[in-house]
């Protein structure tokens, strides 16, 4: 008869093809939080995941936890069984953990992968937060438009068909593009046009390395979301690399881990030259200043003054500050600055199609 934990193994593995597996992010905090707190007070590992197991209400995270106490149960270090669950538990979290048990220091290190969980989910829910109130709005003038030119103007274009008079280039065109919309065939294709440009586009950016660095290099070009990359990579970067350094992970490795944090593929790139350039013996500020375009002087010059007094973790910890503090207040700001320009797009929309109807009356009188 097969031990408990392969029968664990095996019915997590089946029950993947049937529900979603997906932890949510809180509840991965909640876990490592409550551990790092069972450890202070003086339980053991085992006995710390036994209560996780328990207290735990998803029914994928609470197996997965089970199998983990019974893989510790057996002597097993905790980050070797934890990276077994990639799905669930990130590789930079585990390798931190990795580093706490090394060192004799699990209890500290699960409090610094807390730490830069919060600040993570922190980062990700300003972002998200700040994007909702644009995409409502955008999403409700696709809708009107589509019933604009779908229901309402083609009753309305119907009358400028007993002109004779020539129309207004003005209602001419919108006479063009109400009967181009109108028309459900067209429509179809436009839907295929636009799902099959997108799906091009995102197997272009999975597949084709020159095509996402192309793309990530417009992004840091763009007016404003551009500044807000910029400070996104370079916020997690800076919170990864000190946290890892906090955990007594190398150098190499450390900054290996926190290119892989990094969204922009420029930062990925620029972070794993600056690793193999490291073991040849340069000093990370310098190799960061042949990238001016995307370490500022701040970045670098902290840096350097941490590599000088050994507090590079500390001063890396006031870079992720300051940065996360910028784009949390871009973001909370990113409504003030974009409702400005759906207003103007909006008016001018609704101008085009008040031009396009009231000319042809005042055709229409003159011809009286």
């Amino acid at each position: 008869m097969p031990p408990v934990s392969a029968k664990l193994k095996t019915g997590l593995r089946a029950e993947i093809h049937f529900e979603l597996r997906k932890v949510p992010f809180i509840q991965k905090i909640f876990f490592v939080d409550h551990l790092r707190t069972m450890i202070h007070a003086g339980l053991s590992l085992v006995e710390a995941l036994e209560v996780l197991a328990k207290e735990t209400e998803q029914r994928y995270f609470r197996g997965v936890i089970q199998v983990i106490k019974n893989e510790v149960e057996k002597g097993r270090p905790l980050s070797d069984v934890l990276a077994e669950h990639r799905q669930v538990f990130p590789p930079i979290y585990v390798r931190m953990i990795a580093a706490g048990e090394l060192a004799g220091k699990l209890e500290e290190s699960l409090g610094q992968v807390v730490v830069q969980m919060r600040k993570t989910h922190e980062l990700t829910s300003s972002i998200r937060g700040a994007m909702i109130y644009p995409a409502v709005i955008l999403t409700a003038m696709g809708a009107v438009a589509v019933m604009m030119v779908t229901v309402v103007l083609p009753k309305l274009i119907t009358l400028f068909d007993e002109f004779d008079a020539s129309l207004p280039l003005a209602t001419r065109i919108l006479i063009a593009l109400t009967n181009f919309f109108s028309n459900p065939v067209n429509l179809v294709l436009i839907t295929v046009f636009f799902a099959a440009a997108l799906a091009l586009f995102i197997a272009g950016l999975r597949r084709s390395l020159p095509f996402k660095r192309l793309v990530h290099r417009l992004n840091l070009s763009l007016p404003i979301a551009g500044r807000v990359i910029k400070n996104i990579n370079l916020a997690r970067f800076s919170l990864t690399l000190s946290s890892l350094l906090k955990s007594t992970l190398p150098i190499i490795q450390a900054t290996e881990n926190a290119a892989d944090t990094c969204g922009n593929q420029l930062y990925k790139e620029a972070l794993r030259g600056a690793c193999e350039r490291l073991k040849s013996g340069e000093p990370l500020s310098e190799i960061l200043r042949g990238h001016a375009r995307l370490f500022p002087p701040i970045v670098t010059e902290m840096i350097m003054v941490g590599e000088r007094t050994g507090e590079i973790d500390r001063l890396l910890a006031e870079l992720a500050d300051f940065y996360g503090q910028e784009v949390d207040k871009t973001m909370k700001n990113f409504s003030t600055i974009i409702e400005p320009v759906i207003i103007i797009v909006l008016g001018l929309g609704v101008a085009g199609i008040a031009v396009a109807v009231v000319m042809p009356m005042f055709t229409l009188i003159q011809n009286f």
